[in-house]
């Protein structure tokens, strides 16, 4: 079994036996996607909610463009989209503003913007652990889809 590291605005794609691990998850999204039958997973550290256009520079960044690009890696190892399912980590608020400024709102921002692009796929939602003011690092195994969740405040939780 490997780890194989999904940095910051950042995708991989692992098989069974393999692990995926992001660190660092504020107000950034985690998104966990596995074809169980095929035993391919997919995550994506997203950073932003959207791209605004589609040559971006890295498509990884952005909810939007990075989600339809895990998907497409994952069907070249063979996955099948119908049999995909997702489960999301992050977009905690991490500063805490007195004007509640939308711009400000990255965390649930993004936690909307990847459940949009998720919808859009057929991509239902099995688990969810976001929110919250807490950082995370995540553990996704290709080999059952089981998400584990490390925070300072609340431990270890598996989705």
């Amino acid at each position: 079994m490997n780890i194989v590291k999904v940095g910051m605005a950042d995708l991989n794609v692992a098989r069974d036996p393999d692990i995926l691990r992001t660190v660092g998850l504020g107000s950034c999204v985690g998104v966990a996607i596995v074809d169980i039958s095929s035993k391919v997973a997919g995550l994506a550290h997203i950073m932003l909610p959207t791209a605004g256009k589609p040559d971006v520079e890295n498509p990884a960044k952005y909810a939007d463009t990075a989600i339809p690009m895990l998907v497409k890696q994952m069907q070249q190892k063979g996955a099948v989209v119908s049999r995909m399912v997702a489960k999301i980590a992050g977009g905690a608020q991490m500063f805490s503003t007195l004007n509640q400024n939308d711009l400000l709102r990255v965390g649930p921002r993004n936690v909307e913007a990847v459940k949009m692009s998720l919808q859009l796929l057929g991509i239902p939602i099995r688990g969810e652990d976001t929110g919250g003011n807490a950082g995370r690092t995540i553990d996704f195994s290709a080999a059952d889809g089981s998400l584990t969740i490390r925070t300072v405040a609340q431990g270890v939780t598996t989705l």
